[in-house]
């Protein structure tokens, strides 16, 4: 079960360095919030809407809600996932913000522990929908319910089938395939390593931590340094150390290149199966269980939200409650690919004769964990910066790691008293 949350009166900045003061069209507040013919007015703001494969898609799904009422219209509105978080909390902390939000884990924390985020209790009945019990536990907090699952989206090992007959079963196995699918310009794996994209090693390192047994916390004190965190993350220098992976390529890059081949394997989550799929129809790919010691990976948890500043919560959660109806889930589901929705969905015999391997993300639903330090919710960016700037230093070997996690258990410490 998740550990109680621990209540630190967390004060959202409403300013944040570097970030401009961006409104986007239709924000809460503005005064176009509703029409001249009553019809109410809200934004989603959504990374995933500039996806180039799932937002056009997402946007028609939206555009089915719109025209199953005359209520309620609701407008996507894309932000860049590198700038999303501090861009929407910056808005959401000076009064302003979309009246619907899809966040990620971290900054879900930091915005429902600030206040930002509309209390759903009173919203949305969820005793009528069959939730998904493992994720769905994270969206509630000291019995307040702040969100629902919009998208769960469970981490598992793709693979170019055409390299790799059969897929690894142990870390030796997967370090050995790595290194002997490395040659000239093609690399038996890849991941990020670099502190321009923190986040994102935030993501792939959970993996290695968890699936050699550690833990960020023990839910009420940090155990960054712990040995078993240790033995994980010496994994995974173990590989960088190997030259099995291009190193200084962004996310971007190596997932083009394992879509033209170039990269046999990649722990990633279900979203990316559409976004394979849309660089190459043809690629030759499958997925199985990420082969370490311990069943237990990160989750990308993605939230939907209102706004506390919001002034049509009612509007907002008009929107929710259909989006939780059964055949909008389904929907929902198709459109992410390999994810899971907030409800308990069927998956059809023709999506599984498609993609039969979407079975795999499904089982490990129960044994993953969204990427956040438990008991430290809201503080988990600020535990994530301190993280990767000492792990990326060990790295480019200019501490040993376990000074590394030293340090940064020290500092993240510091930083959460």
């Amino acid at each position: 079960m998740r550990q109680q949350r621990v209540r630190r009166g967390t004060v959202m900045a409403t300013s944040i360095i570097g970030i401009a003061a961006l409104l986007l069209n239709g924000c809460s507040g503005g005064d176009d919030s509703e029409s001249e013919g009553g019809v109410k007015n809200l934004t989603f703001a959504a990374s995933t809407f500039g996806d180039p494969g799932r937002g056009p898609l997402l946007t028609q799904w939206l555009e089915t809600f719109n025209s199953s009422q005359s209520e309620v219209k609701v407008t996507s509105a894309a932000v860049p996932y590198p700038t999303f978080g501090q861009t929407v909390l910056t808005q959401m902390g000076s009064g302003q913000g979309p009246d619907l939000i899809r966040f990620d884990m971290p900054e879900f924390e930091s915005a429902s522990d600030a206040g930002l985020v509309a209390p759903l209790d009173d919203l949305v009945d969820v005793s009528k929908y069959d939730l998904l019990k493992q994720p769905d536990q994270f969206m509630v907090h000291d019995g307040v319910r702040h969100g629902l699952i919009f998208e769960a989206s469970n981490y598992a090992m793709f693979y170019n089938a055409d390299l790799i007959k059969t897929p690894p079963k142990t870390y030796d196995d997967f370090l050995n395939t790595a290194k002997s699918l490395t040659k000239g310009d093609v690399f038996g794996l890849a991941f990020r390593q670099t502190e321009a994209e923190e986040a994102g090693v935030w993501q792939d390192i959970f993996n290695y931590v968890y699936g050699f047994g550690g833990a960020w916390s023990d839910g009420q004190t940090l155990t960054i340094n712990s040995a078993k965190n240790l033995e994980g993350l010496q994994k995974y220098k173990d590989l960088y150390d190997a030259n099995v992976i291009p190193r200084g390529a962004d996310a971007a890059t190596f997932r083009r290149m394992f879509a033209e081949g170039k990269v046999g394997m990649e722990l990633n989550n279900g979203g990316y199966v559409s976004a394979t799929r849309g660089q190459n129809p043809n690629l030759n790919f499958s997925v199985a269980p990420i082969p370490f010691p311990v069943r237990s990976q990160g989750a990308i948890l993605a939230p939907i939200v209102i706004n506390e500043n919001s002034p049509n919560k009612e509007a907002a959660a008009t929107f929710i409650k259909w989006a939780l109806e059964p055949a909008n889930q389904v929907k929902l589901q198709e459109i992410l690919g390999a994810s899971s929705v907030a409800t308990v969905t069927e998956r059809s015999p023709e999506k599984l004769k498609e993609t039969p391997f979407l079975t795999v993300f499904d089982d490990l639903t129960d044994s993953s964990l969204p990427q956040i330090v438990l008991g430290f919710e809201a503080k988990t960016p600020d535990i994530r910066k301190v993280v990767v700037q000492n792990v990326i230093a060990a790295l480019q070997g200019k501490v040993d790691l376990k000074t590394a996690l030293d340090q940064a258990q020290q500092q993240a410490t510091e930083l959460v008293r």
